[in-house]
C-alpha cells in the first residue's frame, strides 16, 4: 500500500468563494491514467468544538436553526478558527460566547476531518473543566437556545439522533469512551 499521491492535478479553477469558503475544480488524470474531474470546497476556518464538563458531570448544550437543513438542532459550542486564531483561544472564546461559561482547563480530545472525500475542513474538540458561569454573547447571526444537562443525557441524545452534529457526536462518544465525564 502506498501513501503517495496517486492524482495528478493538471489545472485547479475557482468556481465559487465567500468569507467561509471556496470552492474549487480540478482537472485530474485520476489513478488509473484516465482524465477526470474532481471538486473540493476548502474551508477558511477550522471547526472547533468544546464539550464543558462541570463538577457534578453537567453539560451545556446549545440548540440552534441551522439554515442549510432548515431545522433546529442541539450540539456542543463550536465555532470556526481563522487561520490567524489558535484552536484553543477559538474553543474559549465560542464556550463564553455561546454559553458564557469560562474555563481554567482546556484539553484537546482529537483532530479530525469531516467528509473528507469533498472537503479539507479539519475539525479540532476539547474538554473544558473548572468551569465558571457568565452571560453568553452570541453573535449577531446566531439566536441560541442553551441547556445544561447531565452528561449521560447529552450522550444519549447523540446515540439516539436527536443529536446529529457530527462534531458533537464524535465528542461525547469520545468523552463517554474515554471516561472523561
Amino acid at each position: 500500500m502506498s501513501e503517495k499521491n496517486p492524482w495528478v492535478v493538471n489545472d485547479v479553477s475557482t468556481e465559487y468563494e465567500n468569507p467561509w469558503i471556496r470552492v474549487d475544480h480540478h482537472d485530474v488524470t485520476n489513478p488509473a491514467g484516465n482524465p477526470g474531474v474532481y471538486g473540493k470546497v476548502h474551508f477558511k476556518n477550522r471547526a472547533v468544538g468544546v464539550v464543558p464538563i462541570s463538577d457534578n458531570g453537567d453539560t451545556w448544550l446549545v440548540g440552534q436553526y441551522r439554515f442549510p437543513l432548515d431545522e433546529y438542532h442541539w450540539e456542543i459550542p463550536m465555532g470556526g478558527a481563522p487561520v490567524n486564531e489558535s484552536a484553543e483561544d477559538c474553543a474559549i472564546r465560542e464556550l463564553h460566547e455561546e454559553t458564557g461559561l469560562q474555563c481554567t482547563t482546556l484539553t484537546l480530545l482529537s483532530r479530525v476531518h469531516l467528509s473528507n472525500c469533498i472537503t479539507d475542513e479539519e475539525g479540532i474538540l476539547f474538554v473544558a473543566t473548572g468551569l465558571t458561569e457568565g452571560v453568553s454573547e452570541p453573535e449577531e447571526t446566531e439566536v441560541l437556545t442553551i441547556r445544561r444537562v447531565p452528561f449521560e443525557e447529552a450522550f444519549q441524545m447523540s446515540q439516539d439522533g436527536r443529536i446529529t452534529d457530527a462534531l458533537s457526536v464524535l465528542a461525547l462518544t469520545q468523552i463517554r469512551l474515554k471516561g472523561l465525564a
